[in-house]
C-alpha cells in the first residue's frame, strides 16, 4: 500500500519532477499474479489494482490502515475491467465482468475475490471512498453507461464518455467514475481544462503503446505543471489542481471523482488562455 499525504498548493509550486512525481503519479498498480493499492488523503480515495492469474482477494487485515474491521465496512468500491473477461465474487455472489464493464460493491461488502476467465488476465481498476450507507451491488454494461459524444476532430479532442457510476446509472454514496475513449488522431482529453474545488479526481491512462506518453496537466491555472505518463499510470488531481491532457498517441483513461457533490458538470472552466 503506497500513501500519498495531502499537499497546499505553495507547497507543490516549490517541487521539482521527482517531487511531483513522489506525490502525484500512482505507478506500478497492474502486476501479473497481485492486487496492488495506493491511498491518498484527497477525500480519503483508494486506488486498486488487481490482475489475477489465480483468484485474489481484498486484504483481511485493514485497521491500521482504515480503523475498520475490513476494507469496505465504511467504503464503496468501484471497478472497471480493462484486461480479459473476469470475474468478481462479492459475498458469494459472482458477477462476470467483461472487457471495460464496471462494477459497483456498496458499504459492508465483506468479502471480494477476483478471477480471470481466460488465458488474457483480467485487469480491474478500481476506486473506494468513504461511504455512509450500504447500497445494492449493480454490474454496468457499456450501453447501459449512455455514451456521450463530446468535442470535434478540429480541436483535436473528439471522444466518447461512458458513465458508469453516474446517479442516472446506479445510486452510490459519493463516487463518480467512467472512461473516456479518445478518436483516432485527437490527442486532448479535456479542454478546456477545469478544477474540482469540490471533489477531487483520479486519471487512469491505459491503452496506449509502449513509445506513446501523456504529458498530464496539473496545477494552479497561474502554476501549471506536468507529469509525463506512461501506459498504467495514475495521477491524483487534488480539487485545486488544473486536469487535462494530451498525448502522444492512441490512450483511453479512466476518471473518477469523490468530495462534496455527484453533480457530474460541477467544474470550474479555465480559459486556456489563462493558463500560465
Amino acid at each position: 500500500m503506497q500513501i500519498y499525504r495531502s499537499l497546499h498548493p505553495d507547497h507543490a509550486k516549490t517541487l521539482d519532477t521527482e517531487g511531483l512525481r513522489k506525490n502525484f503519479l500512482v505507478q506500478g498498480l497492474f502486476q501479473p499474479g497481485t492486487l496492488q493499492m495506493a491511498y491518498s488523503h484527497e477525500d480519503r480515495m483508494i486506488l486498486l489494482g488487481a490482475m489475477p492469474l489465480a483468484p485474489l482477494t481484498l486484504p483481511a487485515e485493514t485497521k491500521p490502515l482504515t480503523g475498520t474491521d475490513f476494507l469496505l465496512q465504511r467504503r464503496e468500491l468501484g471497478l472497471i475491467n480493462i484486461g480479459g473477461p473476469g470475474r468478481v465474487t462479492a459475498d458469494g455472489v459472482a458477477y462476470d465482468i467483461g472487457t471495460e464493464e464496471a462494477l459497483y460493491l456498496g458499504a459492508g461488502t465483506r468479502e471480494v475475490m477476483f478471477e480471470s476467465l481466460t488465458e488474457t488476465p483480467a485487469q480491474f481498476y478500481g476506486n473506494s471512498a468513504p461511504a455512509h450507507k450500504s447500497l445494492p451491488a449493480k454490474k454496468i454494461t457499456q450501453a447501459m453507461a449512455s455514451p456521450v459524444s463530446l468535442g470535434a476532430q478540429e480541436t483535436n479532442n473528439q471522444r466518447v464518455i461512458y458513465r458508469f457510476l453516474h446517479p442516472n446509472v446506479v445510486e452510490t454514496c459519493q463516487l463518480l467514475m467512467g472512461l473516456t475513449r479518445l478518436a483516432q488522431g485527437s490527442n486532448w482529453n479535456t479542454m478546456p481544462p477545469h478544477t474540482h474545488d469540490r471533489r477531487c479526481e483520479t486519471y487512469l491512462y491505459f491503452d496506449m503503446d509502449p513509445a506513446t506518453v501523456v504529458f498530464h496537466f496539473m496545477g494552479e491555472p497561474q502554476e501549471t505543471r506536468h507529469l509525463v505518463m506512461k501506459n498504467g499510470d495514475a495521477a491524483i488531481s487534488p480539487p485545486w489542481s488544473v486536469h487535462a491532457g494530451c498525448g502522444t498517441g492512441r490512450y483511453t483513461f479512466i476518471w473518477c471523482m469523490a468530495g462534496e457533490n455527484q453533480v457530474f458538470e460541477d467544474m470550474d472552466m479555465i480559459a486556456p488562455g489563462s493558463l500560465l
